[in-house]
């Protein structure tokens, strides 16, 4: 295939100078088409810069190549041959980049729904395990996350489309909690052991003051009592602020002159023999 195929020979010059001036619209037309297109994406919500400037490049290369067919089929040109070339070229691109569109897909609907936004703490289950992470970037390809053991994961956004994700910055505070075990006389209330304990908690550093600290007993005997103090904090700050209780109510145990273990992550039941019947 050569020009003779595409461009017949009875061609004047009225049809080329309108071809050319259509070529010249168009590549204006694109141009203009390309910025307003991101100055729109701009506006949009959730959509980022470089997802703006991909969408924004495909349009005005959609509107050069139907400025151009248009051109080559005012001079007369057969066109059926390029339509072929470029319904083969794109057949091979969708199977080359599926994974390369299906990910950017992904990313323009995640960034105009907001699921993740930079600064969120997120959960994801990756490489056989559950990883805990901040968001750092939103791309065309992957989400970013940066855990709190100094690795760096690049999630496609593909995956977060279609797998759970929970996302702990949603209702900008998260709540955690420690677990108590205390020994008890017998003789002291469970509300009178458990009061300065809360009380403990609920000045540590970290801790939301404007949603309480509450305790919940899970098992209570004669000389033993175990609890759980739930508390809410800045969702970035969970490690920190758990430490901290766990630092004040033990501080507190010793004021109150018993003894009694607290632990930030919820431990087996210890082999202790069963209370008498």
């Amino acid at each position: 295939m050569d020009l003779q195929d595409l461009l017949p020979t009875d061609i004047d010059w009225w049809q080329l100078l309108l071809a050319l001036l259509v070529a010249l619209a168009t590549w204006i037309i694109s141009r203009f088409a390309r910025r307003g297109t991101t100055a729109l994406l701009r506006r949009a919500p959730g959509i980022s810069a470089a997802v703006g400037t991909a969408i924004a490049q495909f349009v005005g290369y959609a509107i050069l190549l139907l400025g151009f067919g248009i051109a080559l089929a005012m001079l007369g040109a057969n066109v059926q041959p390029l339509l072929a070339i470029v319904v083969i070229l794109g057949i091979v691109a969708i199977l080359v980049l599926r994974g390369v569109a299906d990910n950017f897909a992904a990313g323009v609907l995640l960034q105009a729904r907001q699921t993740v936004r930079i600064g969120d703490e997120i959960v994801v289950e990756a490489l056989d395990s559950v990883i805990a992470g901040t968001v750092t970037e939103l791309n065309a390809r992957a989400v970013i996350l940066h855990t709190v053991d100094g690795r760096t994961l690049h999630i496609p956004n593909a995956r977060l489309l279609s797998d759970p994700v929970v996302n702990d910055s949603t209702h900008g505070a998260r709540r955690s909690e420690v677990e108590v075990r205390v020994r008890r006389d017998g003789t002291t209330g469970i509300d009178d052991l458990l009061a300065p304990l809360v009380d403990a908690a609920r000045t540590a550093e970290g801790v939301h003051r404007h949603e309480g600290v509450r305790a919940l007993v899970v098992s209570v005997s004669a000389d033993r009592l175990t609890a759980r103090l739930q508390f809410w904090h800045h969702p970035l700050h969970g490690a920190v602020a758990s430490a901290a209780v766990v630092i004040a109510v033990f501080d507190a145990l010793g004021n109150l002159g018993t003894t009694g273990t607290v632990t930030s992550v919820p431990a087996p039941p210890p082999l202790v023999p069963s209370d008498p019947v």
